[in-house]
Formats: structure tokens, C-alpha cells, sequence
């Protein structure tokens, strides 16, 4: 029996779409929460609060990172086709920022659970209902610079990428609205 060859989808899965949109809200929410609790005293009681709540949800970037990496897989011929109406330089830009943040989405809550595990004040790093996950790596104060280092500007990098991808998209939108190159209807 031959199977139809089906069109191509016009929008993501549903799936992949909750994805997204829930690892954009909190992918900002934990940018500002950094950059709001890293300027407050170390006694603060709202600093110690944000501060295992920071690395829970950054783990959990993490994790529906994972996931949407898996689903995107299985749901592979079931993915919008590229918009071939996009010039090659806005495509090689597009995929080169959806590279980086997919990379900075596991690399930067990496950075910050090394960053904790290294540094012998810390509380650990919590999970939800687990409240503290083995550390990965040994007590070493010395790196905790170089990884509070990391962790900070793959956060500023990512957030540049978020906000490239997010001016690519408007763009596209008000000026393409409802052709190939409004990309933004196939994640709504």
C-alpha cells in the first residue's frame, strides 16, 4: 500500500509549542531573577529565597530542553518545512541563534550547578520535591569564579539570542504578515 505524501505542517506540533513558549517565560523570569538577586545583600531574605527557586527552574530549562530535543526528534516529519522565502543571510542567521540558544539552554544552567557545586558556602541545589542533588563536581573555590564567570555571560549571551530571534520574528511579521516568511504564525 503507498502511503499519501501529506503537506507540509504550516505550525509546530502543539507539543513543541508549549515547549517553547514555556522555556521562553522562564528562561527571562530566571535572567531577571539573577540579575534581581545578585544585587542584594547575602543576608537578604527575599536573596534567600530566590536563590534555590534560580536553580530549580534552571534545571528544569534544562530538563524541557532535553524533552523538546526528543520530541523535536520524533517529530521530525511533522515540522513546518524551512521558509525558503527567506534570504540565505537571514536563514544562516535564524539557524545559527536557534543553535546557540538550544546550546546555551543546557550549557548555562550547567555552568550554574558547577558553579554551585564548587563553591564550599553553598546550599546545594535543590530539585522540587528532592531537596538537594549530588554535586557533580569537588569543593574548589578557586573555579567558582571561573564558573560564576561562565554561567553569567552565557545568560547575557542567551538573552541576546532571545532578543535577536524575537526582532527576527516581529520582523518578519509586520513585514511579511501571512506569507512564507512569517514565521512567527508556526509557533502560536
Amino acid at each position: 500500500m503507498v502511503h499519501p505524501v501529506s503537506a507540509p505542517a504550516l505550525r509546530y506540533p502543539l507539543s513543541l509549542r508549549v515547549l517553547h513558549w514555556s522555556r521562553a517565560v522562564l528562561i527571562l523570569g530566571l535572567i531577571a531573577c539573577g540579575w534581581f538577586m545578585t544585587g542584594r545583600a547575602e543576608d537578604d531574605a527575599v536573596a534567600a529565597w530566590l536563590y534555590p527557586n534560580h536553580k530549580q527552574f534552571g534545571l528544569l530549562v534544562w530538563l524541557l530542553a532535553m524533552v523538546h530535543l526528543v520530541v523535536r526528534w520524533r517529530e521530525r516529519v511533522r515540522l513546518p518545512r524551512e521558509a525558503h522565502e527567506l534570504r540565505p543571510w537571514e536563514r544562516k542567521l535564524s539557524m545559527a541563534t536557534q543553535r546557540l540558544m538550544i546550546a546555551l539552554t543546557f550549557l548555562t544552567p550547567m555552568f550554574g550547578y558547577a558553579m554551585s557545586s564548587v563553591f564550599t558556602q553553598s546550599d546545594g541545589v535543590p530539585f522540587f520535591v528532592v531537596s538537594r542533588l549530588p554535586e557533580f563536581l569537588p569543593k574548589n573555590d578557586a573555579l567558582f569564579p571561573l564558573f560564576q564567570t561562565l554561567h553569567r555571560y552565557s545568560a547575557y549571551i542567551l538573552l541576546t539570542c532571545v532578543a535577536l530571534h524575537v526582532a527576527g520574528a516581529l520582523k518578519h511579521r509586520v513585514l511579511h504578515a501571512g506569507g512564507e516568511r512569517d514565521v512567527l504564525t508556526r509557533m502560536l
